[in-house]
């Protein structure tokens, strides 16, 4: 199957070509966010960390911003720091020329004298980039070079009995084509792990996959917690979830039945073809920033209650089985597959359905969350304050 996209230095493709605006901290991030709004064309990612973190922390930030600024949705990235944060603007402008040679310009706050003057030459040199973004044209390619995120968010029992499966069917039918698919939420795979873990590739694959969700779990319980505490949230229980197993036998279903390939770190690099699970929280927005550092074009987002999550620079595709929320959420939802639990529709049918909206989508059609301009961001992390 063949679809369009912009190619890059590096040869990866993109189906968004966006100029970034990027804050190395949330000190850096007003004045980003400035810098965005005076350039037509570019896109603002929030950043509320990028200072006082531990090692790990370090490492996940460096991964996750590097890896946005290297997906290939985004042209070129306007990197904007303080000068004294914790992630240094020279330090994370390394490690994105590290991943990629896409444009890179970077202006330091406390170096250019200022926000009002960093605005005024940050905004100048994106004005640039973003005329020579639009010089670019789209170029036939293989959907095989499709890396599609998979999300779940405001479960109810719709979820796990249709949207999720019909996900599945989608997902099965990238990597029948040789893209890849990325199952996360390393949460919502307690209580399921067992079946993950038998359509490993490899014992040793399996191995990784169980210690990962051990790991998980473990963590919490160093600091007198339960992850079953907070999950499944109040709106999965008041729509009928009532475990945190019961919710992760309907999660696993966005993983469709493909072989499991590779299980990687949050934001680390995914590369083999077919379906990788990615040890990322069960927080929404934080889950998608994971993937998108990993190469993510395009992620595929379901939904029971109904969620306005939008990710700046990749489209999220919102789906619904539940008919209620189609209507009351209109202007969020993309893809309503009521029909297989109200009209008895197949689900290989609404699956198929919601891969030909993919590839729209990867054509450049618009989601809800891009119409409305959304761009959630947030970044796992292990310690609140170092």
């Amino acid at each position: 199957m063949k679809i369009t996209g912009y190619r890059r230095p590096d040869g990866r493709l993109g189906i968004r070509n966006h100029v970034l605006i990027l804050p190395c901290s949330l000190c850096a991030a007003e004045t980003a966010r400035f810098t965005a709004e005076n350039v037509k064309g570019s896109i603002y990612l929030p950043n509320q960390g990028g200072c006082s973190l531990s090692k790990k922390d370090y490492e996940i930030t460096m991964d996750t911003l590097s890896g946005i600024a290297a997906n290939p949705n985004v042209y070129g990235t306007i990197l904007i720091g303080n000068g004294c944060e914790v992630i240094q603007a020279a330090d994370l402008e390394k490690e994105i020329r590290n991943k990629t040679s896409k444009p890179l310009e970077c202006f330091i706050i406390r170096e250019e004298g200022g926000s009002l003057k960093t605005v005024e030459k940050a905004a100048a040199a994106a004005e640039k980039m973003v005329k020579e973004a639009e010089k670019q044209k789209r170029v036939q390619a293989d959907a095989a070079e499709l890396i599609l995120g998979t999300e779940c968010g405001g479960s109810d029992p719709t979820s796990g009995l249709a949207a999720n499966p019909v996900v599945g069917i989608c997902g099965d039918s990238l990597t029948a084509l040789g893209g890849t698919v990325i199952l996360s939420e390393t949460p919502e795979m307690i209580g399921a792990e067992h079946l993950l873990a038998k359509r490993c590739r490899t014992k040793e694959l399996g191995d990784s996959l169980l210690a990962m969700i051990s790991g998980f779990e473990e963590s919490f319980r160093l600091v007198g917690e339960n992850p079953r505490h907070g999950n499944p949230t109040p709106g999965n229980k008041a729509g009928g979830i009532t475990t945190l197993e019961e919710k992760s036998l309907g999660c696993i279903h966005k993983a469709g039945t493909a072989p499991i390939s590779q299980v990687v770190g949050y934001a680390k690099p995914i590369t083999p073809k077919g379906l990788a699970v990615m040890d990322t929280p069960g927080q929404d927005i934080a889950s998608i920033a994971g993937m998108a550092a990993a190469g993510a074009q395009a992620v595929v987002f379901t939904t029971g209650h109904g969620t306005p999550t939008g990710f700046g620079i990749l489209p999220v595709i919102k789906i619904t089985a539940n008919s209620s929320t189609a209507k009351a959420m209109q202007d969020h939802i993309d893809f309503d597959c009521s029909d297989v639990l109200e009209k008895g529709l197949p689900i290989q049918d609404a699956g198929e359905e919601l891969m030909k909206l993919l590839i729209e989508v990867c054509e450049g059609r618009e989601t809800k969350a891009e119409l409305l301009g959304f761009n959630d961001m947030s970044m796992a992390r292990v310690c609140n304050f170092a």
